[in-house]
């Protein structure tokens, strides 16, 4: 069996040392040396070219080299077979600590603080302890969950949004409109983490928005599909929205003069959130090929008409 890795933004050395360890004996090639074809069984990726996985006349098995899949589920020659999405202890602590630090960033003002040392004013300045801030949490899965317990350890009030319900020790939970309905005007912080599908995508639009307190804060960290751009900006000029971080956006790279990099309310970060390490993320890899070449069940195996 042969393993193509291809991905232009993380480093195939890494993953072949890594994988060597794990899996001795597995051939390892680096797209675009493919060499025959044929030979491919398993693609190890992350936003590979359409039509790329297509060209593999034996693929059995793609693995996704991040925790979202639309990438690939977007591609109509995606192969129809098992595609399984990255769940690792890494990526999952990544996360809660992006979380939790965007949650202090706007909660502590530290914004506010910046502008003090470039004055150079000492000027200390009130907050609210963090049980009397509510941070709500649009899904809770593995990520939303490791999040809120992150956030719920730091003594803030927690509350949690699924398409069904779920139960999470100390997170008030909701699920489905209504509960959405109900989450969102208790909010004041918004922490989006939800997969991206036809049901979610641009939902953090101006109705949303309406639905929160004046003054809350949005954090997106998902995928930059959820939200509505121009939304978002219209929501913070209004004053309707205190301010935002994102992760994540509609097209990436983030163009330059796009409005984001320069508006005083927004925090951009280049989709770093949670960074899959080879050496923390290549045990789930070589569980899931050894799954694969026993044809035992597959860890994490993505569920494509969910779209996670």
């Amino acid at each position: 069996m042969t393993l193509l890795f291809c991905s232009a933004s993380d480093n195939a050395e890494d993953w072949r040392l890594e994988i060597a360890k794990r899996l001795p004996g597995l051939e390892f090639r680096v797209w675009p040396d493919v060499g025959d074809s044929a030979d491919i069984t398993m693609a190890l990726v992350w936003k590979p070219p359409a039509g790329m996985l297509a060209s593999l006349p034996n693929l059995g098995l793609i693995l996704s080299l991040g925790a979202g899949v639309e990438p690939l589920l977007e591609d109509p020659t995606l192969p129809d077979v098992p595609l399984v999405r990255m769940v690792s202890d890494g990526l999952t602590v990544d996360m809660a600590g992006y979380v939790a630090l965007q949650v202090l960033r706007w909660h502590r003002q530290m914004e506010e603080y910046a502008a003090l040392q470039a004055a150079e004013r000492w000027q200390p300045l009130g907050h609210k302890p963090a049980r009397d801030v509510t941070v709500g949490i649009l899904g809770l899965g593995e990520l939303g969950t490791a999040s809120a317990r992150t956030l719920r350890s730091l003594d803030y009030r927690v509350l949690g949004w699924s398409r069904t319900p779920k139960s999470v020790d100390g997170v008030e939970s909701f699920a489905g409109a209504d509960g959405l309905a109900a989450m969102l005007p208790q909010t004041d912080i918004l922490i989006c983490l939800l997969p991206l599908t036809p049901d979610t995508r641009g939902l953090l639009n101006a109705d949303l928005f309406a639905a929160l307190p004046p003054g809350a804060v949005v954090v997106n960290a998902a995928r930059g599909g959820h939200l509505v751009e121009a939304d978002l900006l219209a929501a913070l000029e209004s004053g309707r929205l205190r301010g935002s971080s994102l992760d994540v956006f509609a097209e990436e790279p983030l163009r330059p003069g796009h409005p984001f990099w320069s508006h005083p309310a927004i925090r951009v970060t280049p989709h770093v959130a949670a960074i899959t390490h080879p050496s923390r993320s290549a045990d789930q890899v070589a569980a899931a090929v050894n799954a694969f070449r026993a044809g035992r069940p597959l860890p994490n195996q993505v569920d494509r008409q969910q779209g996670y």
